[in-house]
């Protein structure tokens, strides 16, 4: 989407609060707004001047519903009064006090979405717990001493990797709900890594491996993605699930002579 314009927050919730007020009027018209004169778009001044509003509606599109999952709601009548007197350079407020009166809703926002955002990862992070508890209980899972958990699937005969070495690996990742956000195996193509360039659960799981071996790792999220999670899809404080097959060490299938590195 192209940004034309860069407008505050407050900017931002006054331009879409008129276009959703047009929006709502437009599916329910009374006579008067039937009989409302229609956009004309004739000239290529007139099709300009629609484009900067689309554009800017385009761009603010999602902060008045931000706004309002945050409890903030703002009065719709004074918003449009608002751009009227703007446009007409007639506003009832001095900058001095309009400034005053952004950086103070600004600073309110933000601290209402640091709070819904820290709610939501104690959230996660209390989920989590709870469904890393329900794994521990099951039957072959063990659990090391930094609370990394897995299971022997395949029991492989081959040499365990160091940390040092790259491995070459199938792998499908999941989150506690089942959902599925990453897998090679959907690809059909097996992936080479560094294992010291991982997350610590991987690091520390395939460390445990003998090639050919197949592993299903349970990992807390302090040695997942933590509180920064990844993507869309893993959330801060996520836990995640892992099945594992490791082939090879540095590009070669381990010898079984090597079992002991």
């Amino acid at each position: 989407m192209n940004k034309l314009f860069k407008v505050g927050l407050i900017g931002a919730a006054i331009a879409l609060a008129g276009c959703q007020d047009d929006a709502a009027k437009n599916q329910a018209p009374n006579a008067a707004e039937a009989a409302a004169p229609q956009v004309t778009l004739t000239t290529e001044e007139q099709k300009v001047a629609y484009a900067i509003g689309v554009s800017m509606a385009q761009y603010i599109g999602g902060s008045l519903d931000q706004q309002q999952e945050l409890g903030v709601n703002l009065d719709r009548k004074l918003v449009l009064a608002g751009v009227t007197d703007g446009l007409d350079n007639n506003s009832q407020l001095t900058d001095e006090q309009m400034q005053e009166v952004l950086m103070a809703f600004e600073q309110k926002v933000t601290e209402l979405a640091n709070a819904k955002r820290e709610a939501e990862m104690a959230k996660v992070k209390e989920e989590g717990a709870a469904w890393l508890a329900e794994m521990a209980k099951q039957e072959g899972v063990v659990t090391t001493d930094s609370g990394l958990m897995y299971k022997v699937i395949t029991e492989g005969d081959g040499a365990k990797p160091t940390a040092a070495d790259t491995v070459t690996v199938h792998y499908r990742g999941t989150l506690p709900t089942g959902e599925e956000f990453d897998s090679s195996y959907a690809r059909d193509e097996t992936i080479s890594f560094p294992l010291n360039g991982v997350i610590k659960g991987w690091t520390e799981g395939l460390q445990l491996m003998p090639v050919g071996s197949k592993y299903e790792l349970y990992i807390p999220s302090e040695l997942a993605y933590g509180e920064r999670g990844a993507g869309q899809m893993i959330a801060p404080n996520t836990p995640l699930k892992f099945e594992v097959e490791l082939f090879a060490i540095n590009g070669e299938p381990a010898l079984e002579e090597s079992a002991d590195k």
